[in-house]
């Protein structure tokens, strides 16, 4: 099975395909779509649709997973980043994608073992369980990888409870 796990962000989207065989997880690609700072807000999110767009069509994921917005103190940013999820969204039910959605919690606690892990702790054991010798970076791309693994782990209990 095939999962392409997706940080939302309207600067920084990070994205992360991780491929389960048995129990084994294998990286497949990863990296980020980056938007300036300076593009028409419409703009950056066309971008982000149109990159994930191909990415789904050449890797043809078996499901998706996706951050939940976690909303802080600033609605400053977290506007935008909903803004940026419903375009991932989008990208991934045009394709017909299952897609499944994991709070911040919830993916530490599959990746890590632990719901309130830190980020240098979720890139540690995302760097151990796909046997990636370099940080991927940026930060958004490992949360990707993340998300993808916490993805395959949910939808082989899906699959047991015939609910994928």
């Amino acid at each position: 099975m095939i999962a392409l796990g997706i940080d939302p962000g309207t600067a920084i989207c990070g994205y992360g395909i991780v491929e389960m065989v048995g129990n084994k997880l294998k990286p497949i690609y990863y990296g980020a779509v980056f938007t300036d700072k300076d593009m028409a807000p419409e703009l950056r999110l066309k971008k982000i649709y149109d990159d994930l767009t191909e990415i789904i069509e050449h890797f043809n994921p078996d499901i998706m997973s996706v951050e939940k917005l976690f909303f802080n103190k600033n609605v400053t940013t977290a506007i935008p980043v909903g803004q940026a999820r419903g375009v991932v969204l989008l990208a991934g039910a045009n394709k017909g994608i299952p897609i499944l959605e994991f709070t911040p919690m919830q993916i530490k606690q599959a990746v890590v073992g632990y719901g309130n892990a830190n980020k240098e702790q979720v890139t540690f054991m995302v760097q151990r369980l796909l046997n990636i010798k370099e940080k991927p970076k940026p930060d958004d791309v490992a949360d990707a990888l993340g998300i993808a693994i916490c993805g395959l782990h949910m939808a082989g209990t899906l699959r047991w409870q015939e609910k994928l």
